[in-house]
């Protein structure tokens, strides 16, 4: 088999966000970029282009706009409880933390709108807590909607490596996956693998591995950005840790096939330290997509505060485990009744007001920057198109004029068997009667009631309270809710340069990571636990201090 010897200053192991914010970074600088990935050319962009293109930033003019008031201080106090930080590995990550919170509060935002990045004006409040104030969960609204959603933000980027490209100083090789990282006298000096047969799929769709050929690419520095394990259900459950219960035995995927973990053996085998491997972060909204693009695909629900939320039998969630407020702790606790699926009971007016779905795709006024189809949408009565097509044809919807026929189809649906339906019938009808005046010993109740007091939760994200049963917010809806795989929260880990360290701590010469390689940040950012916006944050300011410091 032929091997095809190349060269650069700069090699790119993975095209997402982080691998080509480092790329554009390094060809700014004048150097020699090759970046190479083992999907058709396709899917450039990687796992940003799909995303809701959300992003955390602190204090913006946005927040202020919206009568938000937010700190530096605050943003800290709420990154710190909500990774919590516990282990002598967690030097760097905590290092790559305030450094991070430092971008987001500083330069973040202005960097981006250079670029031609532009947000949406109303501030999400994502990952609410419902703790204590030194617990997880943000204290504020900070998730800023990128204005064309994840195609938006990667878009500027991709142009950047466009540019390069047609300059001659940096080159795309398509379908080269990595096998080996080569190494001379313990420094990485570039990589080798297989050059895979062209594939015709679109992005998203998982392409053959057929090998056609071999390549080789010497290269002055590293960076890997091939991103986590999420699209490979058996790494995930034999990373799985004992604090989030047990594994699921069926799981929805909410990243496309290649995102497979592969360069992670091949980093360690190199000498690179992985650390926080059982840090993950996975939703409990999962629904199965009617008209999916990869296998197992699955779209989160991002929920507003009012819908009741059920496990597997029927019992209500405790508190503070309402729609939007922990997503690792409802995990956990579902995990825990041993069923793989929990159900939301709502409402026609609730879902149209509080059910956004996660992905580019899904959000076709925001991604296409169309002004009258975000109005029609998101403020004229009615779920949006997406949400109304998973209402026609989702498998996992139930929608009923009544109370009794809902819960007679709930009973026939695959895993209603488990269901007390006198419990739920309980539920349903104590819930509404605190709902018959302003006072109320129900905690969701009361948090909702108060979210209100935020104009962009009353404006576009909390319906009006009400009771489920009532005929003119009707019909009913029951929706089967499934985990969905997401993000690795552990990685490669680095210092605030982006250079792989070693067991020892040494820095191994030549190797950089970026992105979820990387647990966004120094082998794990995040911690335990996420703020949500802060997923594509992580891999620009990571890819960014990559490119940067391996261009040097």
């Amino acid at each position: 088999m032929t091997t095809t010897p190349l060269s650069a200053d700069v090699l790119v192991i993975g095209w997402g966000l982080a691998g080509l914010v480092a790329a554009s970074e390094a060809a700014r600088q004048g150097r020699r970029v090759i970046i190479v990935d083992q999907e058709p050319r396709s899917n450039l962009g990687g796992q940003a282009w799909w995303s809701f293109g959300g992003l955390f930033f602190v204090d913006s003019p946005e927040q202020r706009r919206m009568g938000v008031k937010d700190s530096l201080e605050l943003a800290r106090q709420d990154w710190f409880g909500t990774a919590g930080f516990d282990r002598d590995e967690d030097e760097w990550p905590k290092a790559w933390a305030e450094a991070y919170l430092q971008f987001a509060a500083g330069e973040k935002r202005a960097w981006l709108r250079e670029r031609g990045v532009g947000f949406f004006p109303v501030v999400g409040w994502a990952e609410r807590g419902g703790y204590g104030a030194l617990g997880p969960g943000n204290s504020v609204p900070r998730f800023h909607i990128t204005w064309g959603t994840g195609p938006g933000i990667v878009a500027p980027f991709e142009e950047a490596v466009h540019r390069a490209e047609d300059a001659g100083t940096l080159t795309i090789l398509p379908r080269h996956r990595v096998t080996d990282l080569t190494l001379s006298n313990g420094a990485v000096v570039g990589a080798r693998g297989d050059v895979l047969a062209d594939s015709p799929a679109e992005r998203g769709v998982a392409s053959s591995r057929d090998v056609v050929g071999a390549f080789e690419i010497s290269a002055g520095a590293t960076i890997v950005s091939s991103g986590g394990i999420g699209g490979n259900h058996d790494l995930v459950r034999a990373a799985w840790p004992d604090r989030l219960g047990t594994p699921p035995d069926r799981m929805l995927s909410g990243v496309p096939a290649y995102v497979d973990g592969s360069m992670q053996i091949v980093s360690q085998v190199a000498g690179a330290h992985l650390i926080g491997g059982d840090r993950m972060w996975h939703y409990v909204e999962g629904i199965q997509n009617w008209d999916p693009v990869w296998p197992m695909h699955g779209i989160r629900i991002l929920p507003g505060p009012s819908s009741l939320w059920l496990d597997a039998t029927g019992r209500r969630l405790p508190v503070p485990l309402f729609p939007g407020f922990d997503t690792l702790g409802t995990l956990a606790h579902l995990r825990r009744t041993g069923h793989d699926h929990s159900w939301f009971i709502t409402s026609r007016q609730i879902v149209e007001k509080e059910f956004a779905l996660s992905g580019s795709e899904q959000n076709p006024d925001l991604t296409g920057k169309d002004v009258p189809l975000l109005l029609k949408s998101r403020l004229a009565k009615g779920p949006t198109g997406p949400v109304q097509s998973f209402l026609d044809e989702g498998a996992d919807f139930i929608v009923e004029d009544d109370l009794d026929s809902l819960l007679a189809q709930m009973a026939r649906h695959d895993g209603g068997d488990l269901l007390d339906l006198e419990h739920v019938r309980r539920e349903v009808v104590a819930r509404d009667l605190e709902m018959e005046n302003d006072f109320t010993k129900d905690a969701q109740i009361g948090m909702l009631r108060s979210m209100r007091a935020y104009r962009g939760d009353k404006l576009i994200r909390t319906a009006a309270p009400h009771r489920l049963q009532d005929p003119s917010a009707g019909p009913m809806i029951a929706v089967k809710l499934h985990v969905i795989t997401r993000k690795s929260l552990g990685g490669i880990k680095t210092d605030l340069d982006g250079r792989a360290l070693g067991a020892d701590g040494a820095v191994i010469t030549g190797l950089f990571a970026a992105g979820e390689a990387s647990g966004f940040g120094g082998g794990g950012v995040h911690g335990y636990r996420a703020l949500e916006g802060t997923f594509l944050g992580g891999c620009l300011f990571s890819g960014r201090q990559a490119g940067r410091a391996a261009a040097r």
